[in-house]
């Protein structure tokens, strides 16, 4: 892991305009495709929450005006979006950049949460567990949003990778030394 940055990217306001204003159900829908595609694929992730798999985790991208409540389950694993914070057992809050570094292992979780560039509300130990279990399935989410492509998954990665550069985003997994 790479040392904590306290500057994140910031998300172009383009984007931040246009899911102010985009309907979010399409969206939620093909974020949970890709959670249950997730949950196919790393099928310890939902075991790894052990009794806290049955928590609702609000994570919220403060630098976006949206929040997604994730409903984990074995097989009907959900999520939705929302304009407001949701009810939730664990809310984990941090800038977009920071979320996906801590799924994809470029910072740290632990400084990101002393330094507190992320922030845990209500159940920490249910977020915790998500922590964890996210942490041991070594999760690639643009590996996981190429996989969707099928046979175009070799040309994806390309532009993944470009965007990646391009905004500062850490959308794969860090590359382990060796």
């Amino acid at each position: 892991m790479s040392d904590i940055h306290t500057s994140f990217p910031t998300i172009p306001a383009l984007l931040v305009g246009v899911l102010r204003a985009a309907p979010l159900t399409p969206l939620a829908q093909v974020l949970t495709m890709l959670a249950r595609r997730l949950v196919i694929r790393h099928p310890g992730l939902i075991d790894r929450l052990g009794p806290h798999a049955g928590c609702r985790f609000a994570i919220v991208p403060t630098d976006l005006p949206v929040t997604l409540l994730l409903h984990p389950h074995p097989t009907a694993m959900r999520i939705t979006l929302h304009r407001h914070p949701p009810a939730a057992d664990a809310r984990i809050a941090g800038p977009l950049a920071a979320l996906l570094g801590l799924v994809h292992g470029t910072w740290d979780g632990d400084a990101l949460f002393f330094s507190r560039d992320l922030v845990i509300d209500g159940d920490t130990a249910a977020a915790l567990a998500l922590r964890n279990a996210i942490d041991d399935s070594e999760l690639d989410l643009g590996a996981e949003i190429a996989g969707f492509s099928g046979p175009f998954s070799t040309l994806l990665y390309p532009f993944i990778d470009l965007v990646a550069r391009r905004t500062g985003m850490p959308l794969r997994r860090a590359e382990m030394p060796q």
